[in-house]
């Protein structure tokens, strides 16, 4: 069943988020041939220091192309997770933001892991602190503690299961049909769906994406009515009257394939919209339109594109590949702690 209220940090996690939001510093955009000089060093460099870049979706489509032509992978946190556990690489740059990072790093500790910024964060983690969310499960024993991958090293330690939002329904169901009651954090959308699909006794963690919470079903209806014949996508992060509105209610990747195999040719994308660049590979006869979002609040910058993601670039890339800089580490006790929860991840099996 679903519990009110959410358990909450001694901060309100909006104040812990727009703290972060502060010091979001993205760099300006360069002309086009000191790019392509960019592109050409970190090319040589990835082949020197044997090293290959895993990307995620929501990257700039610049770093997304340089890691494809250079035999790395653009993916979401699961199969990024997969790829750089499989790779022979000696040193892997996670481009994406720290939670990725420190998966990587605890999944593959012999390899060195770099990150063109450390800064780059997520409100979901922020908004989880691991002391807290600690605490929380030490009042409920009798739970199984599941927590999406868009948390801390430490917060992982702590869980039982580590899901991503293309295997969660999937993982919760698993658990629901062995009779286990539920802690789900952070993000209390994707946990409502995940309940909703599964009917699973889930207590949650009040936790939202910046960039998720910002899509409105009103502004989103709305523009189905200019483009009639378009079929709606909707990640599971957003709120629950945007889901209701969806053709398709899906993880990165699952939003992709969809985009591929729908009839519509207009497609409204209620997600970051760095995911265009792959989606629009996937279905380049299609036009993707980007949802509205309700564009207020602190969390306006944050409107369809992740501002940590975007502190990824080509600049601070080069710099991680030039110095060793941005480089992850994690502590010994707490990656052998997480690496129970995140390998019972690696290894599920999802249902056809």
């Amino acid at each position: 069943m679903h519990q009110d209220p959410y358990p909450t940090t001694s901060e309100e996690p909006s104040a812990i988020v727009q703290e972060y939001l502060n010091k979001v510093s993205i760099d300006e955009p360069l002309p086009v041939d000191q790019l392509e000089s960019i592109r050409q060093q970190v090319k040589q460099l990835l082949i020197e220091k044997n090293a290959v870049i895993v990307a995620h979706y929501y990257t700039d489509p610049l770093i997304q192309a340089l890691a494809e032509e250079t035999g790395g992978v653009v993916a979401d946190s699961l199969e990024m997770a997969r790829f750089g556990s499989k790779h022979s690489a000696d040193r892997l740059i996670v481009a994406g933001v720290k939670f990725m990072g420190e998966t990587a790093k605890i999944l593959t500790p012999n390899k060195t892991v770099l990150m063109p910024t450390l800064e780059a964060t997520c409100s979901l983690d922020v908004g989880c602190p691991a002391d807290e969310f600690t605490d929380f499960c030490d009042q409920h024993p009798d739970r199984t503690v599941v927590v999406y991958a868009n948390t801390s090293a430490q917060v992982k330690a702590r869980a039982d299961w580590v899901v991503t939002s293309s295997i969660a329904v999937d993982v919760v169901d698993h658990l629901d049909a062995l009779g286990e009651k539920i802690i789900w954090a952070p993000d209390k959308y994707l946990g409502a769906y995940v309940q909703k699909q599964t009917g699973a006794d889930m207590l949650m963690w009040d936790g939202s994406c910046i960039v998720h919470e910002e899509f409105k079903a009103k502004g989103i209806s709305d523009l189905k009515q200019v483009h009639e014949d378009c079929a709606i996508l909707v990640h599971p992060e957003s709120p629950q009257s945007v889901i209701d509105i969806a053709d398709v209610v899906g993880s990165t990747s699952q939003l992709i394939a969809a985009a591929k195999n729908l009839s519509q040719q207009r497609l409204i994308v209620a997600t970051d919209q760095g995911i265009f660049y792959k989606m629009q590979q996937a279905a380049p006869e299609k036009e993707l339109i980007i949802a509205p979002t309700g564009g207020s609040g602190a969390t306006c910058r944050s409107c369809a594109n992740c501002p940590w993601m975007g502190m990824n670039s080509l600049q601070n890339l080069l710099q991680c590949l030039q110095q060793g800089s941005g480089e992850i580490t994690v502590d010994t006790r707490v990656a052998k702690l997480a690496t129970t929860a995140l390998d019972r991840m690696m290894t599920f099996k999802q249902t056809p």
